[in-house]
């Protein structure tokens, strides 16, 4: 996917989202605190809408690392974790199926089933 971003640059317009559904969907590389402000970055994005531009603006302040007092990554002896385990119904195996030709489409597709999943009670 990094690929197709770098050779094809307007795919870049869902970075964002890429980056945020493959770690949500491997906890483990977030810390636990990373995982929870993971999952309202999402909800941000995909229930929200609301532009990747005006989420870095609003949470400039509460990640920059002088003023942040939690990891974003996760350790060997603080990671992120989901309380059961998840049934995706979608990974990025399924957004690299078909090819870069509709990646961006795939991708916000791929955002949106990681909300639906992880909002179910």
């Amino acid at each position: 996917m990094l690929f197709w971003e770098a050779v094809f640059p307007p795919l870049g317009e869902v970075h964002h989202l890429m980056v945020l559904c493959f770690h949500l969907q491997h906890p483990h590389l977030y810390s636990p605190q990373g995982l929870v402000y993971a999952r309202q970055l999402l909800a941000e994005f995909v229930v929200n809408g609301t532009p990747p531009a005006e989420v870095r603006q609003r949470h400039r302040a509460q990640v920059n690392s002088r003023n942040r007092n939690w990891k974003i990554t996760g350790t060997a002896v603080a990671f992120g974790a989901y309380d059961q385990p998840v049934n995706w119904t979608m990974t990025a195996v399924d957004v690299v199926a078909d090819g870069p030709d509709n990646y961006c489409e795939r991708v916000r597709a791929w955002a949106q089933s990681i909300q639906q999943v992880l909002s179910r009670p």
